[in-house]
């Protein structure tokens, strides 16, 4: 290896002509295939984790977090489609913020990205264990081996090959779909379903604007937020399989707004219908299954326990191996950039980033293993779980509105470059979006229970930092794709 070539605050190392060859991906999913693996994604927050907005929030004050957080990720996906066909790199988020803002805020971006995709199966694998255990065959089997055999099953078949993985996911997803659309076509024709259910929450008194569909008043919108992006979150994972599709300049667009379109009409109905059966706001508020407990509504409690565990399960399924796949394609093109260490994106025979998908694993099992073995005595669920959780979302809204800005940017510094795709929404798109994710960022500190959380997530971004601001900047790959196709515009920029 020659020595480094210095350019600007970073530095890049000759890397030889196998470098790439080592890490390659394979092209195979056309848009029906990005669809179900983006609503796969996302689709177990449909099943929970938004039910918990109603207890600080109510119906009214979810309902308007819903729709507020509804309109950043249409404006945020309306963006990356835009930006997705014109940069159609592995690296998505990071690969747009490092063409607008250069390697640190590539970097920043792909770190953020990182947490997000790393810890949110860690937690998702935590509850498919508990309800494995409530199977009545199943209920001496150690939560932990539960751990292991989904890492292992999905992590093999990312492993495997991208046909298998992409199939798999529109399997699972099209199954947790029909299993919502069961549900809401279950609702109206049973007595369980009533209006007023939805607002059972006493108002809170002396509280600004609190009243029976605003329980906790105005202040409860804000506290809502980071549960309404629980119907949405990781539909932005999408451009990080650019480089697996046949067309993307076509298909990634379409998939991307169809995606936000079936995941906008699922929360809504589920908002309306889940919330509206058994006992009302009051009770699927805090709800651990609040999906299971309409099913039960609706059925009576004779509905066999171990179907309800299913259908639970079916939306967690679906977005542990969504997710997956996500962070092994975030961790590989970090990698192969040079930002993460380079071992991490050697992909081998199958064109798959197996490294990076067993790192990937053993992080988010060492995650898990902290939410099962920091309880509290007395039986009493760990904060660690819901605390894993509130890092993920702190994560993903930054990373949102550096996307935003980097659209912004593009868009002025780089007007003359190829967009085969432009958003309707345009920069005033990208500014509505800008502002109502630094608005959810600041609502991720609402919870003073989880705010430690978020300022250890913060405390590991500046750590991480450290280590690009002392290492891997001097030692980046100029030929990967996101870093070519900076410099290049860089020097083009340069010459004008």
């Amino acid at each position: 290896m020659s020595q480094p070539e210095k350019k600007s605050a970073v530095r890049y190392d000759h890397v030889d002509e196998n470098y790439l060859s080592e890490r390659q991906l394979k092209k195979h999913a056309g848009w029906i295939l990005l669809w179900a693996l983006g609503v796969g994604a996302v689709i177990s927050g449909n099943y929970g984790g938004w039910n918990l907005g109603l207890s600080v929030g109510g119906f009214g004050g979810l309902a308007i977090a819903t729709i507020l957080m509804a309109i950043m990720y249409l404006c945020m996906v309306f963006t990356i489609a835009e930006l997705s066909a014109a940069l159609p790199h592995a690296g998505g988020f990071f690969s747009f913020t490092r063409n607008a803002f250069g390697p640190t805020g590539g970097y920043l971006c792909g770190l953020t990205d990182t947490i997000e995709y790393v810890l949110t199966p860690a937690v998702i694998v935590y509850y498919i264990s508990g309800y494995m255990q409530q199977i009545p065959l199943f209920t001496e089997i150690p939560q932990y081996v539960w751990w292991l055999l989904f890492y292992a099953f999905f992590v093999v078949i990312n492993i495997v090959g991208v046909e298998l993985t992409f199939r798999v996911g529109l399997v699972v997803t099209m199954i947790a779909i029909a299993v919502l659309l069961f549900f809401y076509a279950c609702v109206p024709f049973s007595d369980s379903f009533a209006i007023e259910k939805l607002h059972n929450i006493p108002p809170v008194e002396g509280v600004a604007g609190a009243n029976e569909w605003m329980p906790f008043g105005w202040q409860g919108i804000f506290a809502s937020l980071p549960f309404a992006i629980w119907f949405y979150l990781a539909i932005e994972q999408l451009p990080l399989s650019a480089e697996e599709s046949h067309d993307v300049v076509n298909d990634m667009p379409k998939a991307l707004i169809w995606g936000i379109v079936t995941l906008l009409v699922l929360s809504l109905l589920t908002l309306v219908l889940n919330t509206g059966v058994g006992g009302g706001a009051a009770a699927i508020g805090v709800s651990e299954a609040p999906l299971a407990d309409g099913f039960e509504a609706i059925f009576g409690t004779g509905v066999g326990q171990t179907v309800l565990i299913v259908i639970s399960l079916t939306g967690l399924i679906a977005s542990f191996h969504a997710i997956i796949y996500a962070y092994g394609r975030v961790l590989f093109a970090l990698s192969r950039a040079g930002y993460f260490p380079r071992w991490i994106s050697i992909t081998g025979e199958r064109k798959t980033p197996f490294v990076a998908l067993i790192l990937g694993a053993m992080i988010g099992l060492f995650c898990t293993g902290l939410i099962e073995y920091t309880k509290p005595p007395g039986g009493k669920e760990s904060i660690v779980g819901a605390a894993l959780l509130s890092m993920a979302v702190f994560g993903a809204v930054i990373s949102y509105a550096l996307v935003m800005l980097s659209y912004i940017k593009l868009r002025y510094s780089r007007p003359n470059m190829p967009r085969p795709y432009k958003s309707p929404l345009g920069i005033p798109g990208a500014v509505v979006g800008l502002i109502l994710s630094l608005i959810a960022l600041a609502a991720t500190f609402a919870d003073e229970g989880y705010r430690f959380a978020i300022w250890g997530t913060a405390a590991f971004v500046v750590v991480g930092m450290i280590y690009f601001l002392c290492y891997s900047r001097y030692h980046l790959v100029a030929q990967a794709p996101e870093e070519e196709d900076a410099l290049i515009a860089e020097a083009e920029e340069e010459l004008v």
